[in-house]
């Protein structure tokens, strides 16, 4: 049967007016038209998801994601003999754009190497819809996504300094007050518990971890959370306890309480996606 060649989807070139409804643009990677198919009729119902490209082997997928413009890539491990050093290529090719990885069943060696390497995302091929859907939304703002299985991977990697090679970060010395947030992070608090927590605002929060970002060199509070606990950064550093307040900043400090669940137990999984599967709020981690 004759190869089909890379396709342009009837939505490429959509754009919002304004930055309220930005469009996440996606390029379908897989064998299997019927697939690819399925995706683009739930794709369609969404307004913020559209399908820029597609293809169905490894050459096209790499034309496509030169030849157009999109957010996403969603790439069928089986499309490659070697998944991960596709994803590797790809992402040269492509460095702006975030790969999610489809693979036929949840494998230890294959995430850990998927993830080291760049993937923004991994999914079993029998994932719902809708989580594809919230996947597809998280990773375009930035969010790495795992299940709840590949999340415990990630983390017995990381204690075992098997995911990155040691001195891939150096040492670097943080203020007390960048310490005492970190610890915070790490203990799985939202930003505005954190303020409570250190006598400041959340924006405060938000630039002290932004300067740390940049001295460690990691991008988001997961790798942070995963740096700390592999370089033993915050080993017996508690953090502060809650000060004495006012009623309004209790009801706060509950609120962010409430909305930090861990990230390392299914029953944890946030009540909007199916509990086999995991976003990354911060994790709690305690320091081995």
């Amino acid at each position: 049967m004759a190869s089909t060649s890379v396709s342009v989807g009837e939505n490429h070139g959509v754009h919002g007016d304004d930055g309220a409804s930005q469009l996440i643009r996606v390029i379908l990677a897989d064998t299997q038209a019927i697939f690819r198919a399925g995706l683009r009729k739930i794709f369609a119902l969404e307004d913020d998801i559209r399908v820029v490209g597609q293809a169905e082997t490894l050459l096209q997928t790499q034309s496509a994601v030169t030849k157009f413009s999109a957010d996403i890539l969603i790439f069928e491990s089986a499309l490659a003999p070697n998944p991960v050093e596709a994803v590797t290529e790809l992402l040269r090719q492509a460095p702006q754009l975030k790969i999610v990885v489809v693979t036929p069943t949840s494998d230890e060696q294959l995430t850990l190497d998927l993830f080291r390497r760049g993937a923004h995302g991994i999914l079993s091929r029998e994932v719902e819809p809708e989580i594809l859907i919230d996947c597809l939304r998280k990773v375009a703002a930035g969010e790495p996504w795992l299940e709840n299985q590949a999340v415990h991977w990630v983390m017995e990697a990381f204690r075992g300094h098997n995911l990155r090679p040691s001195g891939a970060h150096p040492k670097v010395q943080l203020t007390p007050k960048e310490t005492l947030i970190v610890s915070c992070v790490t203990q799985g608090m939202k930003n505005k518990e954190i303020a409570v927590r250190v006598g400041t605002t959340e924006q405060v929060v938000k630039n002290y971890l932004r300067k740390v970002y940049d001295k460690l060199g990691v991008a988001d509070r997961l790798e942070l959370a995963l740096y700390c606990l592999s370089h033993h950064v915050v080993d017996g550093v508690k953090p502060p306890p809650v000060p004495a307040a006012s009623p309004e900043m209790d009801s706060a400090v509950g609120a962010a309480a409430a909305s930090g669940a861990a990230v390392t137990a299914p029953q944890s999984a946030p009540s909007s996606v199916s509990s086999s599967v995991l976003t990354f709020s911060p994790p709690t981690v305690k320091p081995s």
